[in-house]
């Protein structure tokens, strides 16, 4: 069995006991909570609050929980709803469309996959979750990087590879796409990313009118696309689910 990094376990604790009883606490009254020598017990705080998980009081000395704690435990809460808030409206997607459907949200530079629904039939197929996607290529991607500040700068910093003859990587090209996508209320992906595959997205927004993910449908070209085009029909069907998904978070309709 793998050992425990003892720091790491004396890190949590320090952030357990800050989390807990007095809004503040003193360095001695950390170290003899945890056991720890003053020194110890110092440098894993001053670590801590360099990192942001902890912030310390200028006149006092005494210690609370940081910003970047919250953050994070709002990151992980707004997720989690996202995810409770849209089971019902993917199910209903990838029935009425009869292709799979996926929830993004942005995560380091990409789009994370945070929840999958399988297309309804009985194709193997694997499950998603957990998954990156390119933020500049796939449908989810050009979503959230035309109406989310930060993927869309992210997406212009990275490197947009090109993954098929397709891939639109020039940054005023790209940019192009962006305004569409916003002017549009959806984006697409025709073998930009796959070949052989197109999807199709729209954004979700929450109660503060912020961009908080996207849902999409994906599947071979000649289902969803007519006559070079992706079939209106479909594109109407994820509109209306990530419409669906944003009144449900408060976010009304856009």
């Amino acid at each position: 069995m793998a050992r425990n990094i003892q720091s790491v376990e004396r890190a949590a604790a320090m952030l357990r006991l800050l989390a807990g009883g007095e809004r503040r606490l003193g360095l001695s009254d950390i170290a003899s909570s945890t056991g720890l020598a003053k020194g110890t017990a110092h440098g894993i705080l001053r670590t801590l609050q360099q990192e942001g998980f902890v912030e310390q009081d200028d006149a006092s000395g005494r210690y609370q929980l940081g910003a970047e704690l919250l953050r994070l435990g709002t990151t992980y809460l707004d997720v989690h709803e996202l995810r409770a808030r849209a089971l019902v409206w993917t199910d209903d997607l990838a029935r009425s469309s009869g292709e799979s459907v996926h929830l993004g949200v942005l995560h380091q530079q990409g789009v994370l996959i945070v929840h999958h629904v399988f297309r309804p039939d009985d194709s193997r197929q694997v499950l998603e979750i957990g998954a990156m996607q390119p933020l500049h290529s796939t449908a989810l991607g050009k979503v959230l990087s035309a109406y989310d500040p930060v993927a869309h700068s992210e997406a212009l910093e990275a490197e947009r590879k090109p993954f098929t003859d397709r891939t639109v990587c020039e940054p005023e090209a790209f940019e192009r796409i962006l305004d569409l996508t916003r002017a549009r209320g959806y984006a697409a992906d025709v073998e930009e990313t796959w070949e052989g595959v197109a999807s199709i997205a729209a954004p979700i927004h929450d109660r503060r009118r912020m961009p908080v993910g996207a849902v999409g449908i994906t599947g071979a070209v000649e289902r969803l696309g007519r006559d070079g085009e992706v079939r209106p029909e479909l594109i109407a069907a994820v509109r209306d689910c990530a419409r669906a998904v944003s009144r449900d978070l408060g976010g009304g309709r856009f």
